[in-house]
């Protein structure tokens, strides 16, 4: 070969190789993926979370008996059991009442241990046992015992209505009545209901953490349920610092945990021992940084590949370059102020002197309808929608969001209106409000620039209608929020509901029960009244009938009581976005997780 031949041959390698290594080196840290969300997680516990930011943590470390399919959630397919139980493959017996799930053999967990069926009984009796206050556990008990929580079984079997209170004798009989609903049969994890529900397959799916299934044994050595009947009492409703499952974790997932820095970080290691092919992603990182201009410089950079970003940021990310930004998704969401009817005033800050003396508010300051319809008149809900949200969504108009059953968009809903705003502060408290005024502080969770504006066009119109009207906005970190909705001291602040399963009964009990998530959070006075006005009975008939117009009708009802009362503050259904770097693939978009990713799927390359 000639020398000039041998120097060109050289020369091709030299460029080949080099294009090669460069088209690899523009994807930054290829086995690890970094996403930057804001806020932090509230628990580890999957029987315990029940937040959009812990969910996909649980998602990734912990499975279910089933999942739902790839981009579609209303067909599911086989997890930890084996087949999807159908009436055509005779795991649906009893018109609907029975469901049975083979479960998989050969599956470890990350501590070692091996998958039986004792494992998913334990783990579902465990939560139901556990059953925290604003927990997830209300939407299983609904299918497997018609019942709202733990409370109701044990009122009903031994006349205690606090769990905590139980005696053993007691609890063993409560625990035999909780039994009936979940055996063991060889392989075979059975389920018995009392009547047909058409919620229970979505309840139990993998994007839902109370279907999480546990080690029992690791579990148990942990400080978790010991398993006996006789001990339920000491289990019930745990602090969440004192959960033995609030710090470790131990499923079957594609990922185990490696660290959680409160607040700051948490950093998850691929499974090698994964039941399925591993993953293709060694390790995922989840940053946690409220400061948006942070966020979107390590997109820039490349040190994130996903990062969070409030609507309102998207003009700067349409044209960044190495950035993909996917908009319009649809978004099974309510976003809305929460109102706490009984607020606890004792050492709480946000309520000022905690009277009605023009210095704060009272406890019941939100009991009066016409607060209530004040608030909602003074808010710019089209300006929201518009500016806020750059038109990418829509106000809600109620707790059910478009497209479920009850959603009309002809239903009536407030819109600002600083004169009838001014019509209802004056009647308020018989008219003790207007001439005193008032001073309150309401909170958003830091980093959430939605929440943070939202809050501040409430204070900007209430406070031109009166100048003794003084209203306050803090923000305060994720947990800390959700802690104070739990201890009652919540006054008022801007949250939101995504889907757990498809289904309007998902978002009506949450909104509207007297025992739901929300409505547990509004106090004694909510809960009175929601009982009192037929609201509890309302929601439960939602499930109960078959018909589809009936249903429909019993929704549309429930959504023009949360309109007539302005039992909250109903404000916006978003659309969906993510923003990621152009090299992340395998994303799909799966409208139950939000903006969570299940990172199984996920690898990075350049197309």
């Amino acid at each position: 070969m000639k020398r000039s031949s041998i120097l060109i041959l050289v020369l091709s390698m030299v460029l080949v190789l080099s294009l090669t290594v460069g088209a690899f080196a523009q994807v930054n840290n290829p086995n690890t993926f970094t996403k930057i969300n804001m806020g932090t997680i509230d628990s580890l516990d999957p029987h315990y979370q029940y937040d959009n930011a812990s969910s996909e943590i649980y998602a990734n470390i912990y499975e279910n008996l089933i999942m739902f399919k790839e981009g579609d959630i209303t067909q599911y397919e086989p997890l930890l059991a084996t087949e999807v139980p159908t009436v055509n493959n005779g795991l649906i017996k009893n018109d609907g009442t029975t469901y049975i799930f083979p479960i998989r053999e050969g599956v470890t967990f990350h501590e070692g241990g091996t998958l039986t069926p004792e494992d998913v009984k334990y783990s579902f009796m465990r939560g139901l046992i556990h059953d925290r206050n604003g927990g997830p556990w209300w939407m299983l008990y609904g299918p497997l015992f018609d019942a709202g929580g733990l409370s109701d079984i044990t009122e009903q079997v031994v006349g205690v209505e606090n769990p905590s209170e139980l005696t053993a004798a007691q609890s063993a009989e409560v625990y035999a009545e909780l039994d009936k609903a979940i055996s063991v049969d060889g392989n075979k994890v059975v389920f018995n209901l009392p009547k047909p529900n058409p919620t229970f397959l979505s309840v139990v799916v993998h994007d839902n953490g109370l279907g999480a299934i546990i080690d029992k044994e690791w579990s148990i050595e942990q400080g978790a349920w010991d398993g006996s009947p006789e001990t339920i009492a000491e289990y019930y409703d745990p602090a969440k610092e004192s959960d033995p499952l609030h710090e470790q974790t131990n499923g079957t997932g594609p990922f185990m945990l490696n660290t959680w820095e409160k607040g700051k970080r948490i950093a998850l290691d691929r499974n090698d021992n994964y039941w399925r092919e591993p993953a293709q992603l060694e390790r995922v990182i989840i940053n946690y940084i409220d400061e948006w201009s942070t966020r979107k410089l390590m997109l820039q950079r490349g040190d994130a590949d996903v990062v969070y970003m409030d609507k309102q940021y998207q003009s700067q990310v349409e044209n960044l370059d190495g950035v993909e930004f996917i908009s319009g998704l649809p978004n099974l969401y309510t976003g809305y102020g929460l109102m706490n009817w009984t607020i606890d005033t004792k050492g709480n800050p946000d309520v000022h002197s905690g009277e009605l003396d023009g210095n704060g508010v009272p406890s019941d300051f939100f009991e009066d309808i016409n607060v209530r319809k004040a608030f909602n008149y003074s808010m710019n809900y089209d300006a929201f929608v518009s500016e806020v949200m750059d038109g990418d969504g829509q106000q809600a108009r109620g707790p059910i969001p478009e497209p479920f059953l009850g959603f009309d968009e002809d239903s009536p809903v407030y819109t600002m209106d600083l004169e009838k705003a001014e019509e209802h502060f004056k009647k308020a408290f018989d008219g003790e409000l207007w001439d005193k005024g008032f001073e309150i502080t309401i909170l958003y969770n830091t980093g959430n620039s939605m929440r943070k504006t939202a809050s501040d066009m409430l204070k900007y119109n209430i406070e031109q209608i009166n100048p003794n009207f003084k209203i306050n906005v803090r923000g305060i970190q994720w947990a800390s929020y959700l802690d104070r909705m739990i201890a009652g001291k919540f006054t008022l602040g801007f949250i939101g509901w995504g889907a757990d399963y498809a289904d309007p009964h998902n978002f009506t009990v949450p909104f509207m029960r007297s025992d739901g998530t929300f409505g547990n959070f509004k106090g004694e006075s909510y809960k009175e009244w929601a009982k009192e006005n037929g609201v509890d009975s309302l929601v439960n008939k939602g499930v109960e009938v078959t018909d589809r117009e009936e249903r429909e009708e019993i929704y549309k009802e429930i959504q023009n009581i949360a309109y007539e009362y302005a039992t909250d503050l109903y404000l916006y259904q978003p659309t969906a976005h993510i923003l990621m770097r152009d090299w992340v693939q395998g994303w799909t978009y799966d409208p139950i997780l939000h903006d969570g990713i299940y990172y199984y799927r996920i690898y990075k390359a350049q197309e």
